[in-house]
């Protein structure tokens, strides 16, 4: 059985019973940049089901549409049938494909007097003071972006540095377009997005910036946000410890004290190991989960250095297994093996040979059963992301923070997903206590 989101929605996936729901959801609808555990999810799916979704363009699209009240532009959450505040849902990555034929990127400057304290959150038109106006197109270029009501330059955000990329047909390299060529993309931003069909957002292809010309990147799609809904409304590019604490004491509507970030799930983490043939291991903190996804990126290195990535539209196919009582604050993730760190790789038959026998030779009889986990981080800068991640990793092995620092030091790393605030904690731990919290099988299938 599948559902078509068109047809059918529920509200949540409370009192389901884990084998009720859909087999297949399918989600082309869109947000408005709030995720709202009091809103109506769509599903569920079932347990061991799969969602495939279309997805829009993150960043700089939403960024320049103020009427998208987060930043983003992601999918309707998904209830997964079962799914109750405590446990977790596993979500397999099957597949990831861009269908963008071109984007455009760059480093940010904000307009501030174009927004009420937050830009991502809060867009507002200088001349007319209207609060998430919405917009229409006229031209191309950086002041492109009107607002409809007094037809004043509406975009809280402009390029200090941008460029156009242009993808080959196979989506495997990327070549940043001169000014004319970028233009050109710009006069049909719409079609070479590949805009779904439902987003509002207005296509930064639009912009046709050509500050870096020629430059060829490799591309490698992820995820930059794809997670579980929090226990309280809130932006959906701010579902992080870092971007969350802007929340803190903000004064327009979504404003937050900072214990209620604690609410949040860390949806949006932009690592770049969140891609095809991962698995990413989400708290349970609204009844039902709510999956939700979006801010597909076409490649990006560590730490998204400039602020933002190539944006892309794309589809998405995943898996989802509800995993009853894990009791996690934030996201696990189990990378394809090729993203673990040198050190994290799981011993091969022959490391862990050697290493029995320099333990017999100490007259011990066993070594540990280890096997690689990547826990996930974030705090409002980079040392308090990975206080978050050593403090979660700790409490899931029922262990001390020194202890995992031992670990992630000998048998992994520290890595950073984005500055400045988003890290993984990555280093092999004990087989016995994956087993004991009902991690191993997946584990075991990744490894």
């Amino acid at each position: 059985m599948s559902l078509n989101v068109r047809e059918s929605a529920a509200a949540t996936g409370n009192g389901m019973h884990p084998a009720d729901g859909h087999e297949t959801v399918y989600v082309d609808q869109f947000i408005d940049g709030i995720l709202d555990p009091n809103k109506p999810m769509l599903g569920p799916v079932r347990d061991g089901g799969h969602i495939i979704a279309n997805t829009a363009p993150g960043c700089w699209g939403p960024m320049i549409t103020p009427e998208i009240r987060g930043g983003h532009e992601v999918t309707k959450p998904v209830a997964v049938a079962g799914a109750e505040i405590g446990d977790a849902i596993a979500i397999r990555i099957k597949d990831i494909t861009i269908t963008s034929m071109a984007t455009a990127s760059g480093n940010d400057v904000i307009l501030g007097e174009r927004c009420v304290g937050d830009p991502y959150v809060a867009g507002k038109c200088e001349k007319c003071g209207m609060v998430y106006p919405k917009t229409v197109i006229e031209g191309i270029g950086q002041e492109a972006v009107r607002c409809a009501s007094c037809g004043a330059d509406a975009t809280p955000f402009k390029f200090t540095n941008g460029y156009t990329i242009a993808f080959d047909n196979n989506r495997g390299v990327g070549v940043t377009l001169n000014k004319e060529a970028a233009e050109t993309i710009a006069k049909e931003a719409n079609t070479y997005a590949a805009m779904p069909e439902n987003s509002i957002q207005n296509s930064v292809l639009t912009f046709c910036p050509a500050d870096l010309v020629g430059l060829v990147g490799r591309l490698r799609p992820f995820m930059g946000q794809l997670g579980t809904t929090p226990a309280i409304p809130m932006p959906d590019s701010h579902n992080a410890g870092d971007f969350g604490s802007f929340l803190i004491g903000a004064p327009h509507e979504y404003g937050l004290e900072a214990a209620q970030l604690a609410h949040r799930t860390d949806g949006h983490m932009d690592i770049d190991a969140v891609r095809a043939g991962a698995i990413l291991i989400c708290p349970v903190k609204v009844p039902g989960g709510g999956v939700y996804l979006g801010d597909m990126h076409a490649l990006q290195g560590d730490g998204e250095i400039a602020g933002h990535t190539a944006d892309v539209s794309g589809t998405v196919t995943l898996q989802v297994h509800l995993i009853k009582g894990l009791n996690i604050d934030g996201p696990i993730l189990l990378p394809v093996e090729e993203d673990l760190p040198f050190l994290a790789k799981p011993l091969s038959e022959e490391e862990k040979a050697q290493a029995e026998a320099v333990a017999a030779s100490w007259g011990m009889n066993a070594v540990e059963e280890s096997l690689p986990i990547s826990v996930i981080g974030t705090g409002p800068d980079l040392n308090a992301a990975t206080d978050n991640g050593l403090e979660r990793a700790a409490q899931l092995l029922d262990t001390t923070v020194p202890a995992i620092k031992n670990r992630a030091t000998i048998t992994g790393a520290i890595e950073i997903g984005r500055h400045p605030g988003v890290i993984q904690v990555t280093f092999r731990a004990p087989v016995s206590k994956l087993a004991e919290r009902g991690l191993l099988p997946f584990v075991n299938d990744q490894y």
